[in-house]
C-alpha cells in the first residue's frame, strides 16, 4: 500500500463503516454534541494525567513515595483496560447516551473523591474510578462519532475530538502545576469537577438517544488476535506506551531532583512538552503520507529512545533539558496517531472491534510502564528508568519493523 493510499484509508474505512449507510449525508448532523464529546475529551485527558504536574506534593500529603502515588496512573490504565474489553457487552441494550452521561458523571466524582482523600486507598479508589471512564469512553468513541453526524463528516467529528485531546495535552499539566502551587493539589483536582459537570449537561442537552440493536460479545475482539499482523502490531503498541510511560509519569520528581528547577520554570517546561506535542499532532498526518505509516512509526520509538538517553545525559542543564523534553513532546504525542492510522488501515472493517482491543493495549501498557517506572525510580533512580525506557522503545521500533514484514508479506 502507498503511503497517499494509507492515509486516505483512516476516513475510508471511516466512510464505509457500519454507521455510512445514509451516503447522501441525509442524516441529521450534531454537532453541538460533538463539541460536548470533545469538552468530555478535555477534561478526561486533564483528569487521567493530572498527577505527573503535580506528583510531588500529592505524595506528601498522602504520605507515600512519588513511585506510590505513580502507581494512581497504573491502576487507572488497570480499569480502564478492563472496561475497554467488556463496557459493551455489559451495557447491552442500554441507551449510549444515557451510558455516555453515566461516565461523564462518573468522571466528575472521580475528581471529587481524589481531591477529598485522606489517604492513599481513597485516592486509588478515585483513581480507579477514572480508569472505567477513560475505558469506556474512548471504546465508545468513534461509534458515537459515527452516530452524530454522517458518514462523510465523521473523519471531521474525530479531528474535533482529538482537538479536545491535544487542548488538554497543551493545557492540562503547566496549568495544574500552577494551580498546585496556588491552591493545592486539592483544589488543582476539584477545578476539574465543574468541567465534567458542563460537559455532563451539555451532553444531555445535545445528545441524541442513541438504542443499540444488538448486544455485542467481547469475543469477537479477542478473535482479532488470530492475524499474526495485529497481533504483532497490538504488541508493538503495547511496548512503546510502556516505554513511554515508564518516562513520562516521572518527569516533575526528575526536574526537581535533578534538573533543580523551581515551581515556575516546572510549569513552563510543561507547557514546552503540551506546546510541541500540539505541533506533533498537527504535523503527523502529513509526515504519514510523504514517510509511510511503517518507517515513520519505527522512527518515533527510536528517537523516544534517543531522547530518554541524553536526559539521563544532559539532566542537569536546564537549557538542554528544555529542548529535549521539547522534542519527546513532538514525538511522543504524534506516535498515537500513527496508531490510530495504522488500526484503520489494517482493520477497515472490525475497527469497532480493534478500537476497544487497542484502549485495552494502550492502558494495560500504561499501567505497567508506570508501575515500573516507579518501581525503577524509588530503588535505583532515574538514571535506571529513563534507560529501562530507552530499551523497551528500542523494542517497540524492531516489532514495528517486523510487524511491515509480515504485513508486506501477507498482501503479496
Amino acid at each position: 500500500m502507498s503511503s497517499d493510499s494509507m492515509t486516505t484509508q483512516v476516513c475510508d474505512s471511516l466512510d464505509q463503516g457500519e454507521f455510512s449507510q445514509d451516503e447522501a449525508g441525509t442524516r441529521p448532523a450534531y454537532w453541538s454534541g460533538v463539541f460536548a464529546m470533545t469538552l468530555c475529551v478535555f477534561a478526561l485527558i486533564a483528569s487521567e494525567f493530572m498527577p505527573v504536574s503535580l506528583l510531588t506534593p500529592m505524595s506528601a500529603d498522602l504520605h507515600v513515595t512519588e513511585g506510590m502515588t505513580g502507581q494512581g496512573i497504573a491502576i487507572s490504565g488497570a480499569f480502564a483496560v478492563v472496561t475497554s474489553l467488556f463496557i459493551s457487552a455489559l451495557a447491552g441494550s442500554m441507551d449510549r447516551k444515557t451510558l455516555l452521561l453515566g461516565l461523564t458523571g462518573g468522571m466528575a466524582l472521580s475528581g471529587a473523591v481524589i481531591a477529598l482523600a485522606q489517604n492513599y486507598v481513597i485516592y486509588m479508589v478515585g483513581r480507579a474510578l477514572i480508569g472505567v471512564v477513560v475505558g469506556g469512553f474512548w471504546s465508545l468513541s468513534v461509534a458515537t462519532a459515527m452516530r452524530l453526524v454522517p458518514g462523510n463528516q465523521v473523519p471531521r467529528a474525530m479531528a474535533v475530538f482529538n482537538g479536545g485531546n491535544a487542548l488538554a495535552t497543551v493545557i492540562a499539566p503547566p496549568l495544574g502545576s500552577y494551580l498546585g502551587s496556588v491552591i493545592g493539589w486539592r483544589g488543582a483536582f476539584f477545578c476539574l469537577v465543574p468541567v465534567a459537570l458542563i460537559a455532563l449537561v451539555w451532553q444531555w442537552m445535545s445528545l441524541p438517544s442513541m438504542q443499540v440493536e444488538t448486544r455485542a460479545s467481547s469475543g469477537n475482539i479477542f478473535k482479532l488476535l488470530k492475524s499474526r499482523t495485529v497481533a504483532l502490531g497490538m504488541a508493538a503498541c503495547s511496548i512503546l506506551f510502556m516505554g513511554q510511560f515508564t518516562l513520562f509519569t516521572y518527569v516533575r520528581p526528575f526536574l526537581e531532583t535533578v534538573t533543580q528547577v523551581d515551581v515556575d520554570a516546572l510549569s513552563l517546561i510543561l507547557l514546552v512538552i503540551g506546546v510541541t506535542g500540539f505541533i506533533g499532532t498537527t504535523l503527523i498526518g502529513t509526515v504519514l503520507k510523504k514517510f509511510g505509516l511503517y518507517p515513520t512509526m519505527i522512527v518515533l520509538p527510536v528517537l523516544m529512545a534517543m531522547i530518554a538517553l541524553a536526559l539521563i545525559v544532559w539532566g542537569g542543564w536546564v537549557s538542554a533539558v528544555v529542548m529535549v523534553l521539547g522534542c519527546w513532546g513532538l514525538v511522543a504525542t504524534a506516535a498515537p496517531v500513527g496508531w490510530w492510522s495504522w488500526l484503520a488501515q489494517t482493520l477497515p472493517h472490525d475497527a469497532e472491534a480493534g478500537g476497544g482491543l487497542i484502549v485495552a493495549v494502550i492502558q494495560l501498557a500504561i499501567a505497567i510502564g508506570s508501575t515500573v517506572g516507579g518501581l525503577l525510580f524509588d530503588t535505583s533512580g532515574y538514571q535506571s528508568t529513563f534507560a529501562a525506557s530507552a530499551i523497551l522503545l528500542l523494542i517497540a521500533a524492531g516489532l514495528v519493523f517486523v510487524t511491515s514484514r509480515v504485513d508486506r508479506a501477507h498482501s503479496a
